[in-house]
């Protein structure tokens, strides 16, 4: 038996004649530390370090040989890659399988903080897709709410809701994504400290939450629409169980993923249904240990309806957007509390009907505050991909680049030549945020809640 890892888990793991548990449990041993990251396809940069090996299953995912201070990058801030573990990043080949880019559809991040699996599904979708990213805890919303908006894209809805409110959403989804709360154990190679808080009572206690959760949001999945379960814990209760669980109450069927059988992912199989789900272990994948399943709704769903939704016209004029958001006639606006965000005109009525169930952070795109005849930009927009051409910016250099995400004051020179005015800061072409040029002084305006505090 191990010394670092629970011995009922290595028990209970080598009841499987084929599990070599001698390799796992040096694979533990070891603490090798792996780094990888995925690109923003929309935010196309040059990276001031290497790239290592890509992640077979994710191409836009690479692995680096050393961590490099992302505090310390400006394309990090900017959103133009995400930190993201390996192994999770499989839901990108389930996606590219299932061919979801071919149409719109509507999809939900059911527990989406800190926002990884959200940015990657943002990216594998058709861009006239909606993505509603939801977190139950609100400290973690926040963080959520802030990944999504580095990613850039408008086509999101962050909310702040318990399960049970998806109820009110019959049939609305055509995909769901659960990475359910779990024991953990997946992560004890990369969180030792998690080791101690594992227990069999754990496992029992989050089975029960984990179906107390997709209880909850079954019925809001479509006719034909697809539930990714997934986990971080090698628990065949957590796991396989509760796929034969979810056929067994709910009308659903296994969906088969086909990959290539040398990037060392294992397929198991429920013990009643034959459900398959994949496994991810860290001495056969180059990754921390994962689960996820693909279940279908086989039967006829009834839907929300969208009959009894109000419809009224924005008091935003329509050319307030001109020379802020690009292709601006393609987006509707909401003004709220004074602030405008806009959206894809064709998602005007599936953000009505999650307006008027959910509790809501953000949708689409905050492009600023209101003031009757003009906008007061908002960082959202300076983080967005939806951008106009024609908003005035200056390209800094590393060292300035810091000192403005530290919301120090940048040297009026920078700015010599422009208006007085609203005015981009960019790094390598991207954006990071805005400042006002006022002649003999620039004020930043970079978000305080979000600068670098220490270095």
């Amino acid at each position: 038996m191990s010394n670092i890892l629970p011995n009922d888990l290595i028990r209970k793991l080598g009841a499987n004649p084929f599990f070599d548990q001698e390799a796992f449990i040096a694979a533990h041993e070891r603490g090798e530390k792996l780094i990888s990251i995925r690109l923003n396809p929309q935010k196309p940069v040059k990276l001031s370090y290497p790239l290592d090996n890509p992640v077979p299953w994710c191409d836009q995912g690479y692995y680096l040989s050393e961590r490099p201070v992302f505090t310390l990058d400006p394309l990090f801030h900017a959103g133009c890659y995400y930190v993201q573990e390996a192994s999770s990043m499989f839901v990108a080949h389930i996606l590219k399988h299932l061919d979801l880019q071919q149409r719109a559809i509507r999809a939900l991040d059911l527990c989406a903080a800190p926002g990884g699996k959200s940015t990657l599904v943002n990216s594998y979708l058709n861009p006239n897709s909606l993505l509603v990213s939801n977190e139950i805890i609100k400290s973690r919303s926040i963080i959520l709410q802030e990944n999504m908006m580095r990613w850039g894209n408008a086509n999101v809805v962050v909310s702040n809701n318990d399960s049970s409110a998806f109820r009110r959403l019959p049939g609305f989804f055509d995909l769901i994504l659960v990475d359910a709360p779990c024991s953990g154990s997946g992560m004890f190679r990369k969180d030792e400290d998690s080791v101690d808080e594992w227990s069999e009572a754990t496992v029992k206690l989050c089975k029960e939450r984990q179906q107390g959760i997709l209880a909850d949001v079954i019925g809001a999945l479509s006719t034909n629409g697809y539930l990714l379960y997934s986990t971080c814990s090698y628990s065949v209760e957590e796991n396989e169980e509760i796929l034969d669980w979810l056929i067994n109450e709910y009308d659903l069927e296994s969906v088969h993923i086909p990959f290539n059988k040398e990037w060392g992912i294992e397929i198991s199989e429920s013990s009643q249904h034959k459900a398959e789900g994949y496994r991810f272990y860290p001495h056969k994948t180059k990754g921390e240990g994962f689960f996820i399943a693909v279940l279908k709704t086989k039967s006829i769903v009834s839907s929300f309806s969208m009959r009894k939704m109000k419809f009224e016209k924005s008091p935003i004029p329509k050319d307030a957007l001109k020379g802020w958001i690009k292709d601006h006639e393609d987006y509707s606006t909401l003004l709220h509390n004074d602030s405008i965000h806009i959206y894809l005109k064709e998602q005007e009525s599936s953000i009505k009907a999650v307006q008027q169930v959910l509790y809501l952070k953000n949708a689409g795109t905050l492009v600023g505050k209101w003031l009757g005849k003009e906008i007061v930009p908002a960082h959202d927009l300076a983080m967005s991909v939806q951008q106009s051409s024609e908003i005035p910016e200056v390209e800094l250099g590393l060292e300035d680049s810091i000192k403005f995400l530290r919301k120090e004051p940048l040297e009026p020179a920078l700015f010599v030549g422009l208006e007085k005015g609203w005015c981009l800061i960019k790094y390598n072409g991207v954006s990071l945020g805005w400042v006002k040029v006022l002649g003999n002084r620039v004020n930043n305006y970079y978000p305080k809640d979000i600068r670098i505090a220490n270095l």
